[in-house]
């Protein structure tokens, strides 16, 4: 997925490609047509030419190496403390001779930082979470307005009156998550009333059945 905030989307650098590539364009000039800088365009330019389709894909910003990452060994000693004490930060750091800031950053990273998560009775972590796909699925939908034609606020500004012969209505966004493994399906349809929900119910139950999600649900 790219960067919330790149003007390029991975089409949008194909197409740049194709513009500099295969129809001859300047590069300032395919890189104006899509309003990014020369720099840019060149950057994406290079990573094509280096690796083709692929090198135009977003790469993962973690980092090589990580040489304050915490040990394996010392999440674990961190992990098993806190099951067995029920001790937090304050408490573990002086015992295990570590700042309770990387105390506190281990047990958030391991679902353990807080104590109502935890099973009183054994200290298990509380996960409501299904164990198999397709016992649940989570769905919700969401309207959101059509842009009119010319844009909306954003290009015209904060107050601008749309006259309601031009006012183009609203989409609703349908979303079903299935709770074991995740898998999501979504579908922009017209409403969210009663007929079309019950439609996207059956397109959903059909795609999560393709996926191998409803083999042991209903």
């Amino acid at each position: 997925m790219a960067h919330r905030n790149a003007k390029l989307r991975p089409l949008g650098r194909l197409l740049l490609m194709q513009r500099v590539e295969e129809l001859g364009w300047p590069v300032s000039q395919a890189a104006r047509s899509l309003g990014v800088s020369r720099e840019t365009a060149y950057r994406w330019l290079r990573r094509w030419r280096a690796g083709g389709a692929g090198g135009l894909v977003d790469r993962s910003s973690r980092p090589h190496a990580s040489p304050r990452l915490t040990p394996p060994e010392h999440v674990e000693q961190i992990r098993t403390l806190r099951l067995r004490l029920r001790w937090g930060p304050h408490r573990l750091a002086p015992l295990l001779g570590k700042p309770r800031s990387t105390i506190y950053a281990v047990l958030a990273r391991e679902g353990l930082s807080r104590r109502r998560d935890l099973d009183p009775a054994t200290g298990v972590p509380i996960r409501y979470v299904r164990d198999h796909p397709g016992e649940l699925l989570h769905v919700d939908m969401k309207p959101l307005g059509r842009i009119p034609p010319g844009g909306g606020h954003r290009i015209l500004g904060p107050g601008v009156f749309t006259p309601r012969r031009l006012r183009s209505g609203s989409d609703t966004v349908h979303v079903a998550v299935d709770d074991a493994s995740r898998l999501a399906f979504v579908q922009l349809l017209p409403d969210g009333r009663g007929p079309t929900a019950a439609r996207f119910l059956l397109d959903a139950a059909a795609f999560f059945a393709e996926h191998g999600s409803m083999s042991n649900g209903s």
